[in-house]
This record gives structure tokens, sequence and C-alpha cells, in this order.
């Protein structure tokens, strides 16, 4: 029989305790959680993987037997004469407490201090202290917290090795966790929390660094203290061990779909609760929280069905291990479940009532709606034929409309550059008066030269544009005022129709851009037309480069 002599006595070595040193990448460990996180299991979905679970429960008494079979060969050995030694008495005593310690809550206490007893009998302080652990154990984990502190303040952790020092740290950690979730408020659990914290930096301190104690102790030091990502990481390197028991994988993959719970990814959880509680099950371990929190996530979900049969699972498991803080916590879920199964029930029954009658009612109401629904088809095939025409006569006027628009802004430009091309005719007419004049044919031209004033001319042209273009366009100064702050607004003179700034942005609506074109129309230079156009743009409050298009959208009347 292997055993582990840390702590002066030979104890049965845990089997998979023996933890490797190893590297090993974030990738992989997903890659192991996804496919292999429970060793044996495949990654099914949820409706497969809680058949599983249904099966393994239905399983439970054949691991349980086996666990009895090693209770009654230690037994056996106890009761052994060869064995009649208070330090072989010990040490079996220790084994049965291994036995017991997630089993039966009782039996883990009464060995327990059987091995206090012996302890003090043979005069060894590190015997008597390590006998104070595994009682910290069996209490904290009946719940028993006044009793817990009692049994911790006993141990002389001075006396002990340095891997029974690490698990009464790691007991302590978790004594002071389990009170701040017990009293759960904002002025006491901090406090605990804190008092957890600093016992568990102290239990790491101890591990092999990279062991699996190390990285779930770690993971749990992290998750207390909220940081979530981190507790998730090294969670998942305590279940990425290799050669871990079913106890350990347990814990570890639970612990983790802790994390999933608490960022409220319950469909994540609830494979991860499930697979711890195949393990639990598998090892025989009665003192277990899976299968509860299991059953409370899936009632959430709405599977009433199978929230039952885990709670009720895990009440009988609290029951049989005898650990009183589990089972008040799990008579209070309990009745939520029965009740809501009775009313699923209930409610099943109501429905297909009501699903009799409604369809009773659609039997006989089939025909007629069959008739109803022909004639709304043949109105509705009408009323189509209607609204196409009409649609298609629509879309007729609706062309019309814009050729129109178009014919207008076409015009426009037409009679504006029809007044230029005359305006320049006039030009050339002035020179060739002046040509002969320079000639000295003053009788022939003289009268006639002097009546034309191009200025004027220019201006009628103007004037003509400006009514144009505001008949087609009543509304563009008022809109392209809006373009500016009240202060920046265009003011025109009693007598202008059209001011030069006006009139430049008119024929850019009308479809004349090119400032060459528009310099010659208004006789100005193009270097002026782009800075007139250019100082307007700046002051606008709608943004440059839309400018432009909403001028074009100004509409024609």
């Amino acid at each position: 029989m292997p055993v582990n002599k840390s702590v002066g006595v030979s104890v049965l070595a845990p089997s998979g305790l023996h933890c490797h040193k190893r590297s090993i990448n974030y990738l992989y460990i997903l890659l192991i959680l996804l496919l292999l996180p429970v060793p044996g299991f495949a990654r099914p979905d949820n409706d497969s993987l809680l058949q599983q679970l249904n099966t393994t429960i239905d399983e439970a008494p054949v691991y349980d037997a086996e666990r009895v079979r090693q209770i009654n060969a230690w037994r056996h050995a106890l009761h052994d004469p060869k064995n009649a030694g208070a330090k072989a008495q010990f040490e079996i005593c220790g084994q049965l407490f291994e036995q017991f310690k997630v089993y039966k809550y009782d039996s883990a206490f009464a060995y327990a201090r059987k091995m206090q007893a012996l302890a003090r009998q043979l005069g060894d302080p590190q015997l008597i202290n390590y006998a104070g652990v595994k009682l910290v154990f069996v209490m904290l984990s009946s719940g028993m917290f006044k009793e817990t502190g009692d049994y911790l303040a006993q141990v002389d952790v001075t006396m002990l090795p340095d891997s029974m020092r690490a698990e009464y740290y790691r007991l302590k950690g978790r004594f002071y966790y389990d009170m701040a979730d017990y009293s759960n408020d904002a002025y006491f659990s901090p406090t605990y929390i804190r008092m957890g914290n600093a016992c568990t930096d102290s239990a790491l301190q101890l591990y092999r660094l990279h062991s699996y104690d190390y990285d779930y102790n770690l993971g749990t030091r992290y998750f207390k203290a909220g940081q979530m990502d981190s507790a998730r990481h090294y969670y998942a390197l305590a279940v990425a061990h290799k050669d871990l028991t079913w106890h350990q994988t347990a814990i570890a993959t639970s612990s983790l779909g802790n994390i999933y719970i608490h960022d409220g990814q319950i469909d994540t959880a609830i494979p991860l609760m499930a697979r711890a509680a195949m393990a639990d099950i598998r090892s025989s371990t009665k003192e277990t929280t899976a299968m509860f929190i299991l059953a409370e996530l899936l009632f959430k979900k709405r599977d009433v069905k199978h929230a039952s049969r885990y709670v009720e699972y895990a009440l009988m498991d609290a029951t049989f291990y005898g650990a009183r803080l589990r089972k008040m916590q799990l008579s209070t879920i309990l009745p939520i479940i029965e009740g809501e199964k009775v009313n699923a029930v209930e409610a099943q029954k109501k429905l297909l009532f009501v699903y009799a009658a409604i369809v009773t009612v659609l039997l006989l109401t089939l025909v007629w709606l069959a008739v109803i629904i022909l004639r709304q088809y043949k109105k509705l095939k009408t009323a189509q034929q209607v609204i196409t025409e009409a649609h298609a006569s629509q879309q007729a006027i609706n062309e019309l409309l814009m050729e129109a628009n178009k014919i207008k802004e076409e015009y426009i430009g037409y009679c504006f550059q029809l007044n230029s091309s005359y305006i320049d005719k006039m030009t050339k007419f002035k020179k060739s008066v002046e040509q002969k004049l320079a000639d000295n044919k003053y009788g022939e031209v003289k009268f006639l030269v002097n009546n034309i004033d191009l200025r004027e001319e220019r201006e009628e042209l103007f004037r003509n544009f400006d009514r144009i273009f505001l008949k087609i366009f009543p509304q563009f100064v008022a809109v392209f005022n809006s373009f500016f702050r009240e202060e920046d607004q265009i003011k025109l003179k009693d007598h202008e129709l059209l001011n030069t700034d006006l009139r430049i942005f008119a024929l850019i609506r009308i479809g004349i851009n090119d400032n060459v074109k528009i310099a010659q129309i208004l006789g100005y230079s193009v270097n002026t037309i782009y800075t007139y156009k250019t100082k307007i743009k700046n002051k606008a409050v709608i943004p440059k480069e839309e400018f432009e298009e909403r001028l074009g959208n100004i509409k024609a009347h």
C-alpha cells in the first residue's frame, strides 16, 4: 500500500495527486475544456449530457458499493490484532477518515476524534495538530462555523509539516470565504474575504508551483478578489491537469462553472456543472454542491423535470452526509421546484382542454374561412389591378412632371445664354461703330452709338433672368438663406430680386457649374467668381461638402 510520510506518519496517498510540472498554453487548455473536461467524457450537447448524468445517477449504487468495500476493508484492518498499536491505529483511522470525509459527516468526525485521542496517547504534538486539521475539515464541510473556528484556534500551525500547513491555511481561507458567503452583506463580507485571501496566500507559498493545488487555490484567490478572467484561467489550468481524481475533477470543473454563472453565461455553466456532478457520483462524494447548483440553473432555464430530479438527489446526498447548511439551502429551493412541477402539470391539463376547444372551433370555422378567403382573394385581385393601373398612370404623370422641371431648368439656361450672346453682339457692334468713328464716318453712327448703353443692357438681362428664375424657384432666396446664421444671411435691396451672390448660386442651381462660364455671363473675372463662392460657403452652417448638394435639392415650383 503506497504511503505518504510528509506528516510524520504513514498515510495512504490519494490516487491522482501526483501533479507534474508542465508548460501549457491557453489554447491547449481551452481545447481540453471543450473536448475532455472530465476523464472519459465526450462533449455532447446539453440534452445528451443530462441523459448521461441520469445514467450516472442510476449507476450511483455501484460507485457507492466500491467505497463501502474500501471502508469495510479498512475497518477490518482496524480490528486486526496485528494493528493493535496506537500508531498503526492512528494510521488506519486516517485512512477511514479519508474515506468518510466527503461521504458521511458523523463517521468522519468520529474517526478524526479517534485520531486526536490516539495522537494524545502517543504524546506526539505533530499528530495532535494533524488530527486537528482533519477535524477542521469535517466541521467546515458540515457547515458548523463556530466549531470550525474553535478547532482552527486549537491547531498549532508551527507543529505541522509544510504539506499539512498548506492544508491548514487552505481550510482557514475556505472558512473565511464561507463566512463571507453566509453573512452576505457589505459590512462583514469584505473583511472575511480579505482574511480568506491572506490565508490562501499563505497556502500558495507552500504549494509546488503549477501543481493542481497551486492552480486551483490561486484561481479561488482571484475569484474571491473579483478578478474573473484570472480566476477562469487558473481554474482552467487546474482542470487541464492530468491524472486527477474524480473528486479533484469535480471541484475544479464546478469552480470553473461558477465563473460562468457569475458572468451570466448559464448555457456554458450547465455542461460544466453536469460533468462535475457526474464526477462526484463516480467518486461517491456526498458532500458536494455541483448537483444542487445544476438544479438551480436548470430551474432558471424552465427545465423543471431535470431540476426536480437533481435537487432531490442533492438533498438525499446532503441528508446522507449530514451537511446541515447544505440541507438548509436545499430545503429553500425544493418546495419551489416541486410547486413548479405541480403547476406545470396543472397547466398542461388546462392547455389540453384549451387546445381541444380551439381545434373544435377551428374545424367548425374552416369552411366558412375558406369561403371568406376566396371572396377576399377575388376582391384583392380586382383591387390589385386597379392599383397597378393607377400606379402606372401616376408613374407617367411623375415622368411628365420631371420632364417639365427639366424643360424649365433648360429654358432658364437657354434664355440666359441667348441674352448673354446678345450682349456680346452689341459689344461687337459698338466696336464696329468705334472703328467707323476712327474712319471719320461720324454722320453714320454717331447718333446710334450715343444711344447704346451696354451696362443697362446687361442689367436688363439680369432682371429678366431673376424674374424667370424666381418664377420657377420662388423659395430659392428663403431656402438659400436658411443655410446661414441670421447675421450672415443675404439682405436684398428693395428693388433687387437677386444680387450677384445669389445669382452665382442660381446659375449653379440650373446646372451652370463652370466658373469660366459663370464669369462670362456675369461679366466678372474667374478669380472674382471663385472668391465670391468661397466667401459665401465659408459662412454657411452646413458642411462645405454638402453645400452644393443641398443647393441642388431646392425644389422648383
